[in-house]
């Protein structure tokens, strides 16, 4: 298991100087810990999870963005179980994402399993970027994933001005 703090530290609870440093200097977040620290909870009785990379956790409002490599989100996804799990170790929602993925690819990954039809990016006067996804079918209140919060989750995280439209709203 690779995770953004030492193993021995995630499996102990308990941060090394080394890893205490990177945390005052900001190299790695309290966010980072506490997943890297309930992983290795996980592992302990989910041996399959020592295999899995986590490469950041960034907490938003109460969401947590996990970064994972690609094999292990495809692991997670397809397991019910491991997603379960993964959910209930922390106290808000989850977003899975891969690490080192470009702008696409992350809001793809925030609306899992939606597909999005397409995402565009224009730039407005200012040096303004905006960027707009558009989501196959129709919003209804019964929609899975709360835009709101995608939305301000990828300000956060990418710092992009996004505007979510669905295909059936679209003239």
């Amino acid at each position: 298991m690779k995770l953004p703090i030492c193993t021995f530290d995630a499996k102990n609870s308990i941060l090394c100087p080394q890893c205490e440093k990177k945390v005052d200097v900001g190299e790695i977040t309290k966010a980072d810990v506490d997943a890297s620290i309930k992983l290795a909870k996980l592992a302990k009785i989910h041996p399959e999870i020592e295999k899995f990379f986590l490469y950041s956790c960034k907490e938003f409002n109460g969401n947590f963005v996990l970064s994972f490599s690609k094999n292990d989100i495809l692991t997670i996804r397809q397991s019910r179980v491991f997603y379960r799990l993964l959910q209930d170790q922390f106290e808000g929602k989850i977003w899975l994402v891969e690490a080192d993925e470009n702008d696409k690819k992350f809001i793809e990954d925030m609306f899992f399993p939606t597909k999005i039809l397409s995402i565009n990016s224009v730039w407005a006067p200012g040096g303004i970027q905006k960027t707009k996804a558009v989501v196959s079918g129709k919003w209804t209140p019964r929609f899975p994933i709360n835009t709101e919060t995608v939305i301000q989750i990828v300000k956060n995280a990418r710092n992009l001005e996004i505007e979510i439209e669905f295909e059936s709203n679209r003239v």
